[in-house]
């Protein structure tokens, strides 16, 4: 019998540039009932200022993906490269005691820029998204969208050239969530980014993204890869948007 080759994991690479790649990673956690395997063979390339939607159901590894981009777990094999990457989870994580501003300008003062030059700082993404007179705000006082914004001026704010957002239009109500896609669609070609971006929403992945990537169930791997050529904004209604969706859909095994 021959011996299976297992490739070593690689250490993730850091070198600068806007883009991601992996390749035939694997990667598995303690679970409660032993090893949990959630992704296996699971190779994708992002290139520099493309946005990709990653779908798939739940418990397919969508999340331990983005952590593997950004640095916080590492492949039990295969190689994960790519450049320097912050993570916006779905949960907003904001301060309660400090004020809106202070809360988006978190990253410069923890890279040890003084409160007032940070605030210089972000108070122009403020006026860009919507946020201007909420800058004294404390998070309670201010309503699920603009709490993400002020997250997503967080996440711009740590000068990171990849975003890895998870889910985070989740907790948002519909017509709400419309409104955050549409001001992340104004704010991506105001500051252009590579994203990676999480969703169960196929609909939001069509209409925000480049390409959108379907996983497997779990252990979690590439099944389809959807290129969207629709210019933005992109209107829901548009029978070419629509047929994409449903394409998604389909390659989810959705029973339409």
């Amino acid at each position: 019998m021959t011996a299976k080759t297992v490739a070593k994991p690689s250490h993730r690479e850091v070198n600068g540039s806007a883009e991601i790649s992996l390749n035939d990673v694997a990667r598995s956690y303690a679970g409660r009932n032993g090893q949990v395997q959630a992704l296996d063979g699971l190779s994708l390339h992002v290139g520099a200022g493309e946005v990709v939607a990653v779908v798939g159901p739940s418990g397919c590894g969508k999340s331990t993906l983005l952590e593997l981009v950004c640095g916080l777990q590492s492949p039990d094999r295969g190689t994960v490269s790519a450049g320097p990457a912050v993570l916006m989870p779905q949960r907003d994580l904001l301060l309660p005691w400090a004020c809106a501003l202070d809360n988006a300008a978190l990253p410069l003062r923890i890279a040890g820029m003084g409160r007032d030059q940070a605030r210089d700082q972000a108070r122009p993404l403020f006026e860009a998204l919507g946020l201007e007179g909420f800058e004294r705000s404390r998070p309670d006082e201010l309503s699920g969208g603009m709490r993400q914004r002020v997250a997503f001026v967080r996440t711009l704010m740590s000068g990171k050239p990849i975003l890895a957002l998870d889910e985070p239009f989740a907790g948002l109500d519909a017509l709400t969530r419309q409104d955050a896609q549409a001001w992340l669609v104004d704010a991506l070609t105001a500051q252009p980014r590579t994203v990676l971006l999480v969703t169960h929403d196929v609909e939001e992945a069509v209409v925000l993204a480049d390409r959108v990537v379907v996983l497997s169930p779990r252990p979690g791997h590439q099944i389809a890869a959807l290129p969207i050529a629709l210019q933005r904004p992109r209107k829901r209604t548009d029978p070419a948007l629509v047929a994409l969706r449903e394409e998604a859909l389909i390659a989810l095994g959705v029973d339409r």
